[in-house]
């Protein structure tokens, strides 16, 4: 005989597996209908702002990096180099002729205004710097490009009376940026094609821009020249031309280019 009340079991599983099955699927078209009815939400127009302020405060920051920084060391070696090249054909020009007779200073003629005539080279600024010097102090065809300008009407290198240069302390490969760490005594040396001029630091001034006579034949003096000075301009403090710092040194000696480097461009120790 059929037994069925094992019949009724088994319908009754079945029922309450499709009745499971059935509320599951209920309940799943439920969640996909309450997500989808859920509103999305909207970008505020502050919050864009907020981003875009956010992203160009980043750009900015990275750029002043390249411009304060990385630009400036990139810069500085490659003035330092093309400096370097001009320094070694003026000697390698020079090499196998005789030194010119008697212990006479030649001093260049007066440059033209960005043409280049001289390299400066200061130990206490490292044994890789070096440089260009041209003539004029404008920033668009001497100091940005080159490095150092000549002021027009100073002296030249030798001469008597004062032979004064400007360059930037920051930025645009910032060739004086070292001049405060200067001491008494360091060399100052100005290469020409004719030699090397050597000069030895003093002292260290700050000024305000209208104090030109620091430019003066003597330094600061309305008295006629009989010595020979060099003086270098820099903006001070940095990143500002409120001052200028001026460092003033005095002439040593000379040296014929076939005489060779003189021992005034020796490193020195930090």
């Amino acid at each position: 005989m059929v037994d069925l009340s094992r019949i009724s079991v088994m319908v009754s599983s079945v029922d309450s597996e499709t009745d499971a099955a059935a509320a599951t699927r209920a309940a799943r078209r439920r969640h996909r209908t309450g997500t989808a009815a859920r509103p999305r939400p909207r970008a505020s127009v502050l919050g864009v702002f907020g981003e875009l302020l956010i992203t160009a405060g980043v750009l900015v920051l990275l750029f002043l990096v390249w411009q304060l920084w990385l630009n400036d060391v990139i810069v500085r070696a490659q003035q330092d180099e093309v400096a370097q090249q001009r320094s070694q054909h003026w000697v390698d020009e020079a090499a196998g002729e005789p030194a010119p007779p008697g212990d006479d200073i030649i001093v260049p003629a007066q440059p033209d205004d960005a043409q280049i005539f001289g390299v400066l080279f200061v130990p206490r600024f490292g044994e890789d710097y070096a440089a260009d010097i041209a003539g004029g102090v404008s920033r668009a065809r001497t100091l940005d490009p080159i490095g150092l300008g000549h002021y027009p009407g100073t002296q030249m290198p030798g001469g008597q009376g004062n032979f004064a240069l400007a360059g930037h302390r920051t930025t645009y490969g910032k060739p004086l940026n070292q001049i405060a760490s200067l001491r008494v005594g360091d060399a100052i040396v100005v290469q020409t094609k004719d030699g090397w001029y050597t000069y030895r630091f003093r002292t260290l001034e700050y000024v305000t821009p209208t104090q030109v006579d620091v430019l003066n034949p003597v330094p600061q003096s309305d008295a006629a020249a009989s010595d020979r000075f060099i003086t270098l301009t820099a903006c001070s403090p940095m990143y500002s031309a409120a001052e200028r710092i001026v460092a003033f040194g005095v002439f040593e000696s000379f040296t014929p280019t076939a005489d060779g480097p003189p021992a005034s461009l020796d490193p020195v120790e930090n």
